[in-house]
C-alpha cells in the first residue's frame, strides 16, 4: 500500500533514521523526567468533560460553555517562571485523547452558539457576551486562543484533529477565509519540519509547563505523520486547505500546484484530489453560467414588461383621444340647436324670428355637407352607457397606475407614503377641524355663487 511505502521510505532515509532515533531518545527522556498528571486532575477533567457533553446534548449551551471554559483557560493566579510564561490551561497537561476531546467539544459548542438566531443567542448569553463569542469565531481569534492556552503558543504542536475542527469552524462562520488559509499554511509548514535539537528537548522535558509540548513535538516524523491515523488527519487537512479554503479565496491554480507538489499524497490520492478539483471547477463554471442566464432572463423579462407597459399606455392614450374626439363631435353636433327659443308670439316679432331661424339654418348648412347626417345619427347616450363609460375610464386609470407601479416600484412606495401621511394628518384633531373650517368656507362661497347665478338666470 502507499501508506506502507511512505512509512518505509521515511524510515529508510537518513532524515527518517535520525528522526526515529530522536523519537526513541525523547521518549526515554520524557519518561524519566516529565512529571505525570495527577490522578485527581485527570479525573476532574474527565468529569467536567462528561458534564459539559451532557449539557451540550440537552441544548443547554450557556451551562455547557461555562463548564468547559475552566478546562481551557489558564489559572488567573498562576505564577510566572523566569521567562515570563504563565501556567498553561489544565487541558494542556491532559493526555492527547483527552486534550482532543476537550478542544473538539469547545469548538462544537461555539459552532452551535453561532448557529442560533440572534434573538435567541442574545436571550441565552446576553447581548455583550453573544457579540463577543461571534467576534471570536468570525475574526479567527479562537484559533489563537487554542494555540496559546493549549499548546504553549506553538502552531505546529496543535493536534491534527483540533486543526481540522478549527478550519471547519472558520470555513462555516468566518467573514473571510484569508486568516484560515494563513493559519493552515503556518500549521502545515511548522508541523512538517522535525525538531532535532536534543538539548532543547532536555530543557523542555524538565519544565512541567512544556511537557505536553515535548510529547507532541517528538511524536512527529519528517512529514508530520508517523501513524496511519496521523496520515489520514494530514490528508483531511490538505483536503480542507486545497478543496475548500483556497477555492473560497479563488486560488484555483495554486490549489492545483499544491496538490501536484504535495509529498503527503500518493498517486492515487493525488489523482482523486485533482479530479475533485476539476469537478468543483466545472460546477462553479456551470453555476456562474446559470447565474448569467438567470440575470439575462430577468433583464429580458423587465424589458418585455416595460415594452408591454409602453404599449398599454399608448393604447390607453389612443382610446382617450378617441373618446375626447367623440365628445367634441357630439358637442359640435348639438350646436345647431342654439338660438331656437320658444317665446310667445307678439305682433311684429315673427319677421325677426324668421330671420334668426333662416340665419341659423344657413350657418349649419354651410358648416359641412354631412352635418345634418351627423346630427341625425348622434343621440345622447343613456344612463347605462354613461355608467359603462365611467367604469371603463376608471379601469383604464387603474391599468395605467398598475403599469406605472410595475415599471417604477418607487412610485408605489411614494404613493403609500403619501396615503400614510394623509392618514396621519387626518388623525390629528386640529388638522381635521381646520379642514372642516376650510371646506365650510368654500361650500358657503359655492352656495353664494350658485345663488347669484340663479338670480342672474332668472333676470
Amino acid at each position: 500500500m502507499a501508506l506502507d511505502g511512505s512509512y518505509s521510505a521515511t524510515m529508510d532515509s537518513p532524515t527518517g533514521s535520525e528522526t526515529f532515533g530522536s523519537h526513541i531518545l525523547s521518549n526515554s527522556i520524557s519518561s524519566l523526567t516529565s512529571p505525570k498528571i495527577s490522578r485527581n486532575s485527570s479525573s476532574h477533567i474527565s468529569k467536567a468533560y462528561r458534564q459539559a457533553s451532557q449539557l451540550f446534548l440537552t441544548r443547554r449551551l450557556p451551562e455547557a460553555l461555562s463548564t468547559v471554559l475552566p478546562l481551557i483557560t489558564p489559572p488567573t493566579d498562576g505564577a510566572a517562571d523566569v521567562n515570563g510564561d504563565t501556567d498553561p490551561a489544565p487541558v494542556a497537561r491532559a493526555s492527547r485523547s483527552t486534550r482532543i476531546k476537550v478542544w473538539s467539544l469547545y469548538i462544537t459548542i461555539l459552532n452551535a452558539i453561532l448557529e442560533l438566531d440572534p434573538d435567541e443567542g442574545k436571550d441565552a448569553f446576553g447581548t455583550h457576551e453573544w457579540r463577543t463569542l461571534c467576534t471570536k469565531v468570525r475574526e479567527g481569534e479562537v484559533w489563537e486562543e487554542v494555540v496559546q492556552f493549549g499548546y504553549h503558543g506553538v502552531e505546529g504542536d496543535v493536534d491534527a484533529d483540533v486543526v481540522i475542527n478549527l478550519a471547519t469552524l472558520l470555513l462555516a462562520h468566518a467573514r473571510s477565509q484569508v486568516l484560515n488559509q494563513r493559519r493552515l499554511e503556518n500549521y502545515l509548514a511548522s508541523s512538517t519540519i522535525p525538531n532535532l535539537d536534543i538539548s532543547q528537548r532536555l530543557e523542555a522535558s524538565q519544565s512541567p509547563r512544556f511537557s505536553s509540548r515535548s510529547r507532541r513535538s517528538h511524536s512527529k516524523g519528517a512529514n508530520g505523520a508517523d501513524t496511519p491515523r496521523d496520515l489520514n488527519a494530514r490528508v483531511k487537512i490538505l483536503e480542507l486547505y486545497t478543496l475548500h479554503v483556497l477555492l473560497r479565496n479563488n486560488e484555483w491554480d495554486y490549489a492545483r500546484e499544491f496538490i501536484s507538489a504535495s509529498s503527503i499524497l500518493d498517486e492515487e490520492r493525488r489523482d482523486a484530489f485533482l479530479q475533485a478539483l476539476q469537478s468543483l471547477r466545472e460546477d462553479q463554471d456551470e453555476s456562474e453560467r446559470r447565474e448569467r442566464e438567470e440575470k439575462q432572463r430577468q433583464e429580458d423579462k423587465l424589458k418585455k414588461d416595460i415594452e408591454e407597459a409602453r404599449k398599454l399606455r399608448a393604447e390607453n392614450e389612443a382610446r382617450e383621444r378617441r373618446r375626447i374626439e367623440e365628445e367634441r363631435a357630439r358637442r359640435e353636433g348639438s350646436e345647431i340647436d342654439y338660438g331656437i327659443e320658444q317665446t310667445p308670439s307678439t305682433p311684429g316679432s315673427s319677421k325677426a324670428r324668421h330671420k334668426r331661424v333662416s340665419s341659423s339654418l344657413s350657418k349649419s348648412s354651410a358648416r359641412s355637407p354631412g352635418s345634418k347626417k351627423k346630427k341625425a345619427v348622434t343621440r345622447r347616450p343613456s344612463m347605462s352607457a354613461r355608467a359603462l363609460m365611467i367604469i371603463a375610464n376608471i379601469r383604464n386609470v387603474i391599468e395605467q397606475m398598475g403599469a406605472s407601479f410595475k415599471s417604477n416600484p418607487i412610485l408605489l412606495l411614494k404613493f403609500i407614503a403619501f396615503v400614510a401621511s394623509i392618514g396621519i394628518m387626518l388623525g390629528k384633531r386640529s388638522v381635521r377641524e381646520r379642514i372642516q373650517r376650510i371646506l365650510g368656507t368654500g361650500w358657503n362661497k359655492v352656495k353664494t355663487t350658485a345663488g347669484m347665478g340663479v338670480k342672474v338666470s332668472y333676470i
